[in-house]
């Protein structure tokens, strides 16, 4: 079957609505076509078509058992069950050894443990998802309210990918009827609004404090150009998780904050709809795209958009519509049998020349979970 020349034609987020049933007849049969493929592998980014096998404990493992559990959710297909089911039975084995996991376990757990116990009300799977929730908690350092990020020495630093791993921590607190959970989600994103987030909207990606005093000691760029430069994947980051604070307590900052953010991104894209990785780098047209930051800013702005009365909300959802009819059209793989990813042109590391032009599999996720919004989905784990 190819869909492309049918897909040529979406130039608009209108052109897509009306594509809809199509566009998601076609993603269920490419998701289906990579079960085949993937045969149990842990995804994180296909540089030449094939995707790679990464260690379970790295922080992407989440993405691909997510995308089979929002699609056993969104049709009731049980083939997306089975293939899901025993993803966090097979995390919860990195606890019990020397592990890489860190500040993302909200990703991996969120995704697998948390929609487990959602859809099928499975225990083990909720104890699980606490469990990660208390070693989430635990890298929280006092000094400087902050959430450690990384590993291998790296006291004292955290990151602005951090804001969508808070999540576990609201549900925790709300399954377990213990606050403290709250209280760190609430004292970190307070640090991403002081410590992260630029006067003109612009997010810095690592802030580096003194972890025994609380001291800002510097902001490093990260996977971004430099210090002071817009890391377009640290924006949609940004902006999904502010939404998404707001979400769980209802102060209006966060939804201020994530909205200026968000605009920053907008205003910033404009010209080029997907985005260079950096919107600060020079010559901005011709450096590699980021598919995967529209991808996930496509689905934080449609939070925003429902979170606002109209016509406030209208502007972020002509946003994040305008980015997957862009994604839709010209970079999802869709008549491409031996390419494994959905979408092309995604920018892991571009400062060290990684996963660059590659599909990635955050990227995937955020796209399938934009689209099933589009359609009503509405679980909201981040």
């Amino acid at each position: 079957m190819n869909n492309r020349p049918t897909f040529d034609t979406i130039q608009s987020g209108q052109d897509l609505l009306e594509a809809m049933p199509e566009v998601w007849a076609a993603l269920q049969q490419k998701v289906q076509r990579m079960m085949k493929q993937l045969k149990g592998k842990t995804p994180h980014a296909a540089d030449h078509q094939v995707y790679d096998d990464s260690q379970l404990d790295w922080w992407t493992s989440g993405f691909w058992p997510g995308t089979l559990w929002l699609l056993y959710d969104m049709t009731g297909d049980p083939q997306y069950r089975e293939e899901a089911q025993d993803w966090d039975v097979r995390l919860e084995q990195c606890f019990l050894r020397e592990s890489r996991f860190h500040h993302d376990v909200g990703f991996q757990f969120l995704l697998t443990a948390v929609m487990k116990h959602r859809l099928t009300d499975d225990q083990e799977a909720r104890r699980r998802a606490l469990h990660a929730a208390n070693f989430l908690a635990g890298r929280f350092n006092l000094a400087g309210n902050f959430i450690r990020a990384q590993n291998e020495g790296k006291v004292g630093g955290s990151i602005i990918d951090s804001a969508m791993n808070l999540s576990l921590l609201f549900w925790a607190s709300e399954e377990a009827e213990d606050p403290r959970y709250r209280h760190i989600a609430l004292a970190h994103a307070q640090t991403i609004l002081a410590r992260f987030i630029r006067e003109d909207g612009s997010v810095r990606h690592i802030v580096k404090f003194d972890p025994a005093t609380g001291e800002v000691l510097e902001a490093l760029g990260g996977q971004g150009y430099s210090p002071d430069s817009s890391w377009s994947r640290g924006q949609a980051w940004a902006l999904y998780g502010l939404a998404n604070v707001y979400r769980n307590t209802g102060d209006r900052v966060y939804l201020d904050a994530a909205r200026k953010v968000a605009n920053y991104f907008i205003a910033a894209s404009q010209e080029e709809t997907i985005p260079a990785w950096d919107f600060r780098v020079p010559d901005s047209a011709n450096e590699p795209r980021d598919t995967s930051a529209a991808a996930i800013a496509a689905s934080g702005l449609l939070n925003i958009a429902s979170q606002l009365p109209e016509p406030e909300g209208r502007m972020y959802r002509f946003a994040a519509l305008k980015l997957l009819a862009a994604l839709t059209s010209g970079y999802a793989a869709w008549d491409e049998p031996e390419f494994e990813g959905i979408l092309r042109g995604g920018t892991g590391n571009k400062p060290i020349m990684q996963n660059v032009d590659a599909a990635l599999i955050y990227g995937d996720y955020y796209y399938v979970e934009a689209l099933a919004k589009l359609q009503g989905w509405n679980r909201h784990l981040f």
